[in-house]
């Protein structure tokens, strides 16, 4: 099955094809001397019951020690012999591994990504090594003053959802996990039913899309793990949790701390609700992105009440949270908390000037494209779209969608989705 999409002006037109054994491929080419290849798995800790929370990143870890064909240390070798760059990353949501190669090496490089992908060897004894390494990871994070916040606010904000949990796992999970419970997962999680592999790059499209098709028919197999690995069971299905009702407060002491931290958050839209979220993306920008941002004007120019602020509408698949987070002296808690809600209510009750909203809306549509301009973006953006939706329209789209916001869409927005007498706030004190 194969599709093209229509473009803007702003960005090209991916072709989408969908293989006999269940890949998706997302192929563009682009005049750039490069190629990127993304493989994404809808596939991250919010899949984990919590007895393996933090098994979808350890996992990531893992597919770099060593396959079948090749011993650990010789991909990164590979790749690095070529002057090609990789790495992965992990979410609640995907896991995602990435190559960028010069346009000639692509045909070689290619596959063995797409090995070390599906056939990981998840060896006892290095699972036992890198376990270490994982171990360490998590204290740096609670070592981290921002993150420790962090997780805190998202422990708030949500009562059910797994996004109330850290990607990385507790340390007593961690240290019970054994090399077969991620052989496990890997066999369930990681088929290319359940992948999308969206690659970019300087060749014709429909080279691009037969060398990722040759590299998963020379490196899977549909039989290679039948009759040794159980099924874990069916994805969980998760709800939106409703919006705040009150203001649930959470306060902590922090003494490795100068100064105070403060965090307030609404649950919002997400991805599967992602109609919803562009007048909030256009809200976050209003509120604390950039020197002309209401928050940052008013709270750190004006009041100078706080040392830094900002805000981000955070788009999770499930749900999302609408993040205000700010660093000031302790004192200032309470004062700030009560401004930033005035201007919430103010997001309410008035309507947004149209000069306002024309700069605001050009900021937030080129600031994505900008964003996506290099083969490793756009197959980044292919990759997450299509992996978490399985609809590359609303990215190709965004700029328009955003351009379309008017005044009224956005206060609708902030009175359905931003209350301000009814969120989600840590304080966390130094003293």
């Amino acid at each position: 099955m194969t599709s093209t999409l229509l473009s803007t002006p702003t960005l090209n037109a991916p072709t989408v094809r969908q293989l006999p054994n269940g890949l998706t491929i997302v192929a563009e080419q682009m005049a750039v001397d490069a190629v990127s290849l993304n493989i994404w798995l809808k596939v991250g800790s919010a899949v984990e019951p919590d007895a393996i929370n933090g098994m979808a990143h350890f996992l990531e870890h893992m597919v770099f020690k060593g396959t079948p064909r090749l011993k650990a240390g010789d991909f990164e070798r590979l790749i690095e012999e070529r002057g090609a760059v990789t790495n992965a990353a992990t979410s609640q949501d995907y896991t995602h591994y990435y190559i960028t190669t010069a346009p000639k090496d692509f045909a070689k490089l290619a596959p063995l990504q797409i090995d070390v992908v599906v056939n990981p060897c998840i060896a006892d004894d290095a699972f036992a090594r890198e376990r270490l390494v994982i171990l360490e990871e998590i204290r740096r994070s609670e070592d981290n003053p921002r993150r420790r916040t962090f997780y805190r606010a998202m422990g708030t904000g949500f009562e059910h959802l797994p996004y109330r949990r850290s990607v990385l796992g507790p340390t007593e999970v961690i240290s019970q996990l054994e090399a077969q419970q991620m052989r496990n997962f890997h066999s369930q999680w990681y088929r290319p039913e359940l992948m999308t592999a969206a690659v970019v790059g300087n060749l014709p499209v429909e080279e691009l899309i037969g060398i990722v098709n040759a590299g998963f028919e020379q490196c899977y197999s549909e039989d290679k793990f039948a009759g040794k690995m159980p099924w874990l069971g069916e994805r969980e299905t998760f709800f939106p949790e409703p919006s705040f009702t009150d203001i649930v407060r959470r306060e902590y002491i922090d003494e490795t701390l100068q100064q105070a931290r403060l965090v307030m958050l609404w649950r919002v839209p997400g991805m599967n609700s992602v109609a919803e979220t562009y007048a909030l993306d256009i809200l976050a920008a209003i509120l604390g992105q950039g020197k002309m941002s209401r928050l940052f004007r008013d709270l750190r120019e004006e009041r100078q009440l706080v040392s830094s602020i900002g805000a981000s509408n955070m788009t999770q698949l499930i749900q999302g949270a609408f993040y205000i987070y700010a660093m000031l002296p302790p004192e200032n808690l309470t004062e700030v908390e009560n401004a930033i809600a005035e201007h919430i209510r103010q997001l309410n009750n008035e309507l947004i000037a149209e000069a306002d909203i024309t700069r605001l809306r050009t900021k937030v549509a080129n600031r994505f494209v900008f964003a996506n301009e290099k083969p490793s973006d756009r197959a980044n953006l292919y990759g997450y779209y299509q992996s978490q939706i399985g609809d590359l329209a609303p990215a190709i789209n965004y700029p328009d969608r955003i351009q379309a916001i008017e005044a009224v869409d956005l206060q609708i927005a902030a009175q359905r989705y931003l209350s301000f007498d009814a969120y989600g706030v840590v304080a966390v004190k130094p003293e």
